[in-house]
């Protein structure tokens, strides 16, 4: 039997949103994306400091649903995830999604980038989706990329 991967996953919460994941939801969702040893950080913030982070990190001044920062010279791996409430609520209401299966396809999907997937060009995309999918699946929710208005 194989060593399940090893996380260590600190949860901190600067934004006071409504119906925000709990801690072991977003370990839950973490857990599911490894596929190696992962230390991180998870910051669920507000607009301000998510426009703050895009503009200072990704020269978008706008602030967006989740931003992931790797830090690859590590060992184990590690990095942070930082997610937009409101952005994510949002788009949740947009795109008929509920919002805690939003939450979890972006946690999944910024755990995954921490290991080194992507979406530039049209190939790692579709591998990218589709392991999200399945990965969604997996934990009982929807396929991410289907949207139900």
């Amino acid at each position: 039997m194989s060593q399940p991967y090893k996380l260590s996953l600190s949860v901190q919460y600067a934004s006071l949103a409504s119906g925000l994941p709990t801690r072991q939801q977003f370990r839950r969702w973490v857990k599911a994306a490894l596929q190696r040893d992962l230390q991180c950080t998870l910051r669920v913030v507000d607009e301000s400091e998510a426009r703050t982070l895009n503009r200072d990190f990704r020269g978008k001044d706008y602030a967006t649903n989740v931003l992931t920062f790797v830090y690859d010279d590590t060992d184990p791996l590690s990095g942070d995830i930082v997610i937009c409430a409101p952005v994510v609520e949002r788009e949740s209401a947009e795109q008929g999604k509920p919002q805690l299966a939003h939450y979890a396809h972006l946690t999944l999907h910024a755990a995954l980038h921490l290991q080194g997937y992507d979406h530039e060009n049209d190939s790692d995309a579709a591998e990218m989706e589709a392991l999200e999918t399945a990965l969604m699946a997996k934990l009982g929710y929807p396929a991410p990329y289907e949207v139900n208005i």
